[in-house]
């Protein structure tokens, strides 16, 4: 199936890379990073040319796989507590030699990872398609746009938010100058999440790095084989630029080794589950480090009856399928007007069952597989139990040709109708690609329904009005908001992210983001006076008098 808005990101991803490649100084080198251990050439390495069998669960080593196609990529070792702790205080050593480093330095390193990124982007995703099993396209998007993106944004603005801030000093301090400075913390810790490996590592780097941090990223089990690469190609930047080393880490390993990290670091920055972002906020308790969160969501997606529906239409099946619906800010709720309900739910059917997925590096499929393990027997267990309370599958997509060993890691793109807030898929976070429509009367009851959720990451609001699509936005609880358009915050990088309720708090991307990386102190001094050298005004004297109170006569 060919989606227009698949040539249009390929088309746009081309032309936007040609310019960055053309804005980046001449002068700034080419590094090179060894990929021969993850190339893949069509004759699979001996290591790796055997599919995969789940056994039960090892704890002193990570168990890499395809998803896709189940064929064994390696494994690497779980770190234990003492272990993730040297490798933070190796950090923490190389973060105090960078946090003297100028923004000219740090700037070269940026445009180094920018220049590798542009000139290998087609090695970058195929590495992340064969570790997570999403297509090109989605790794394209998702992973180079947006780190492009972030890097460029950084280059032209982060000096300037890391700069000291001049504020008011008020009417009784007129004498004074007011500022706000901004300081390392010293080593950041993020735990980070498997559906987009590539940005998911490089985001919080970039700001930590950017802002005169160290680093020490705990990649997650699922995504340990493209981690542990991507880590090389940071290393050998930072080398470029005479960066010392160990500044920045990748640690592979389980709960354990995230709980040693949470324990070792300044701030922890989490992107995971509502349960584990509970279990990291109690252990950041014990050192009082600040903490953010991002736990994913069940993002609404409302359509007005004044909308184009084909083109809606469109847009709402790239909300739901993109990245096989593994994405933390894919539409999950769609609640249509009811008086396009009917031509949306038609138009909607009609593009999702000519999806097909499959293995990404084998055929041409519109989508790729689901990273997790037995994640789609959940899938199949949320559609259940919105069958059984009357729900209907009106529309799914096909599987193409897939291995033996990789049958249980495709969930064909499924559209549901009937549906309500008592079944499980309304909900909870689903992370798949299944799109169930409710209809709705009045936009009172549209933003009702939007709100009627524990998460509150994000939301998408389609009119012929922007006034009214606006309006409704504004009323739902959420960190973001597209209005006639779905995720395209997540491309602004000087914007926040982040949700309210079970979606998490703290920002990260953005000004509040960069700053949610640094000490910020507040500094009065004294206003400087040409020709004057008497203090004004004078200090204020501390004196033991005694009062006398005379009585009235």
């Amino acid at each position: 199936m060919a989606f227009w808005w698949i040539l249009t990101v390929v088309a746009l991803a081309y032309v936007i890379c040609k310019f960055l490649l053309m804005l980046i100084p001449p002068n700034v080198p080419s590094i090179d990073v060894d990929a021969s251990d993850v190339l893949d050439d069509g004759s699979q390495a001996k290591d790796n040319s055997f599919i995969y069998i789940p056994s039960r669960r090892q704890t002193d080593k990570v168990q890499c796989y395809e998803p896709a196609t189940m064929k064994y990529l390696g494994y690497f070792p779980a770190l234990k507590p003492d272990e993730v702790k040297e490798r933070v205080a190796q950090t923490r050593k190389a973060q105090k030699i960078w946090a003297k480093s100028s923004f000219k330095q740090r700037r070269q390193f940026l445009r180094i990872l920018l220049k590798y990124i542009i000139e290998h982007q087609q090695l970058i995703c195929e590495i992340s398609s064969r570790d997570t099993g999403k297509t090109m396209v989605d790794a394209s998007l998702g992973e180079i746009m947006t780190t492009c993106e972030k890097i460029t944004w950084l280059l032209s603005e982060g000096e300037r938010w890391l700069k000291p801030e001049y504020r008011s000093c008020g009417r009784s301090m007129l004498h004074k100058r007011a500022k706000v400075e901004f300081y390392p913390l010293g080593v950041i810790g993020a735990i980070v999440s498997w559906n987009y490996p590539f940005h998911n590592i490089f985001n919080p780097m970039l700001a930590a790095v950017f802002s005169g941090n160290g680093i020490v990223i705990k990649v997650s089990e699922h995504a340990s084989w493209s981690g542990c690469f991507y880590l090389r190609i940071i290393q050998t930047a930072l080398a470029a630029v005479g960066a010392p080393e160990n500044l920045v880490e990748v640690i592979t390993g389980f709960a354990e080794t995230g709980e040693a990290l949470v324990s070792s670091v300044d701030k922890i920055i989490f992107v995971g589950s509502p349960g584990v972002g509970r279990m990291i906020m109690r252990n950041a308790a014990d050192t009082l480090i600040p903490v953010t969160l991002e736990l994913g969501g069940k993002d609404a997606f409302v359509v007005c009856e004044d909308v184009d529906v084909p083109h809606v239409a469109q847009i709402a099946v790239r909300a739901a399928l993109q990245s096989s619906g593994q994405n933390c800010a894919g539409a999950e709720r769609f609640y249509v007007h009811k008086d396009v309900y009917t031509s949306f739910v038609a138009e909607v059917v009609k593009i999702v069952k000519s999806v097909t997925a499959g293995p990404p590096m084998i055929g041409k499929y519109d989508m790729g597989a689901i990273c997790m393990m037995e994640h789609s027997e959940k899938l199949q267990n949320l559609v259940n139990d919105a069958l059984d309370k009357g729900a209907e599958i009106v529309g799914r997509g096909s599987v193409g040709n897939i291995g033996e060993g990789a049958v249980d890691q495709y969930f064909p793109p499924t559209v549901i109708v009937n549906v309500n807030h008592s079944m499980k898929l309304m909900q909870e976070e689903a992370f798949g690609p299944i799109m169930p429509i409710m209809k709705f009367s009045s936009d009172e009851e549209a933003v009702k329904l939007a709100n009627d959720s524990k998460y509150g990451l994000g939301c998408a609001v389609f009119s012929g009005s922007q006034q009214r699509a606006k309006r409704i936005a504004s009323q739902i609880h959420c960190g973001l908001a597209a209005v006639n358009d779905f995720a395209s915050n997540y491309m602004c990088q000087s914007l926040p992210f982040g949700g309210v309720k079970e979606s998490g708090f703290g920002r990260f991307a953005g000004i509040e983001g960069l700053r949610a990386c640094c000490l910020v102190k507040s500094v009065v001094e004294d206003r400087w006076w040409p020709f004057v050298k008497t203090k004004i005004p004078k200090p204020i004297q501390v004196t033991s008098r005694k009062f006398t109170i005379k009585p009235k006569t």
